[in-house]
């Protein structure tokens, strides 16, 4: 959930207001990353929309926290989805910001250009080999030094494929395209084989799809944007011609996951992204489809697939530094991470966890079919979302692709204008 620009706002202002921490007592002052001391204290943890399904899990994770450290205690809050940012740039503001709090990277962003996100690297470098190395990178931020949460849950899905659609393209349905150029050839097979009857996508490239392809999103410095490199442009022409060859739907522009799904559902689009919850729809809607449904990875030209993560921040002005960081270490470890998968459909961060039987070894199941697709994909994947890439910057980015899909632009202007945009969004915030 991206943040407002009157919620980055809010946040940066807080490196100015007088901070109180939260929790009381102790011997580390606020802004310590020392977490070396004696673990205990009064922390707050919260969490974002949580409660509600999974609360006696979360009551078990602190009742066993407060066990393993005597003299601990957690208070648990949990907040509702709709104003969440908002929500943290109001504590951020006021100095009520809770010891160790639940973020994605694009809300981690501000707190730590603001000082009040703790670098991780420092006061928990202990930790860092405990999880792939792909989920720990998910929550630094360009141009800092520093990692800012502890990786939590990931999230993935592979791509299903219409094996009855490549046959009839006399392309191999047990060889699903693995990288952009496979892709594209693929493709334009697929459209020139059915007289543009069967497109191959249904979907115009998002920011994911200039990262999976290879292309340097931003400069090193973490100041600008420069997606409209040669390799962005060089993929926008090409999915310029799947466009003109009717390999991408023609209502690729304004499709939606839902009109995408149905798409695929009646063969008029031959891959799709999805879940487990898509198989049972297919079952039930689609019985040829879901006879002849194919699982693969998703296209990347770069080998590491796109994930997305979550993370658990500890507020840097936390005066219990050492509480605060063993109970981010401890939601996050991979006992308790793995406890948690298996309440809901997510991933742990950890290393070696994908590589459990729960998310390894067939039984039959569509769920676990797909699980075990995504869950081996995740183990070298990266966040390829630039945390500083807001809603507004992907929808500029939207539309420029789609004038440049319709020729009302070229592809190298359509970047340069989607990049002016996000660079001029980027200073504003």
């Amino acid at each position: 959930m991206p943040m407002s620009r009157r919620a980055l706002a809010a946040i940066a202002v807080a490196l100015v207001l007088p901070l109180s921490a939260c929790g009381s007592g102790g011997d580390d002052g606020p802004g310590s990353t020392d977490a070396s001391g004696k673990v205990e204290g009064d922390i707050t943890f919260q969490t974002w929309n949580l409660r509600a399904n999974f609360k006696p899990y979360f009551e078990g994770l602190i009742a066993d926290f407060e066990k393993k450290y005597p003299g601990t205690h957690v208070k648990w809050v949990d907040q509702p989805a709709e104003g969440y940012p908002d929500k943290l740039s109001a504590d951020a503001g006021g100095g009520t910001l809770p010891d160790v709090v639940n973020v994605s990277p694009d809300l981690v962003a501000p707190l730590a250009k603001a000082g009040l996100a703790m670098d991780l690297d420092k006061a928990a470098a202990k930790y860092r080999s405990e999880y792939l190395p792909g989920a720990w990178a998910g929550h630094q931020v360009p141009g800092m030094k520093g990692t800012y949460a502890f990786p939590w849950y990931l999230n993935t899905g592979p791509l299903f494929y219409n094996k009855v659609l490549f046959q009839k393209a006399g392309l191999d349905p047990d060889n699903p395209p693995k990288t952009y150029a496979d892709l594209f050839a693929d493709a334009l097979q697929m459209a020139r084989k059915s007289d543009g009857k069967v497109a191959t996508l249904a979907n115009v490239p998002t920011i994911e799809d200039f990262g999976r392809y290879g292309v340097p999103l931003m400069n090193r410095q973490g100041t600008a944007f420069a997606f409209n490199n040669a390799k962005g442009v060089e993929l926008l022409t090409e999915y310029k011609k799947l466009y003109d060859a009717k390999a991408l739907d023609p209502q690729a522009l304004t499709a939606t996951p839902e009109s995408s799904g149905k798409k695929f559902l009646t063969g008029a689009v031959a891959m799709n992204p999805g879940s487990a919850l898509d198989l049972g729809n297919f079952k039930k809607n689609a019985p040829g489809l879901y006879k002849n449904i194919g699982i693969t990875d998703q296209i990347t030209s770069t080998g590491h697939v796109n994930m997305y993560v979550m993370g658990v921040m500890v507020n840097s002005r936390t005066r219990h530094t050492p509480a605060a960081v063993a109970f981010a270490h401890f939601v996050t470890d991979a006992r308790n991470q793995m406890s948690f998968a298996k309440k809901v459909a997510i991933f742990p961060s950890t290393a070696g966890s994908l590589d459990d039987p729960y998310f390894a070894k067939e039984d039959g199941t569509d769920e676990t079919r797909v699980r075990i697709a995504a869950a081996k994909s995740l183990k070298t994947a990266v966040n390829y979302t630039p945390v500083l890439f807001s809603d507004q910057m992907k929808t500029a980015l939207r539309n420029e692709v789609a004038k440049a899909l319709q020729g009302k632009e070229s592809p190298e202007q359509a970047l340069d204008n989607a990049v002016d945009a996000a660079d001029r969004l980027l200073r504003q915030g």
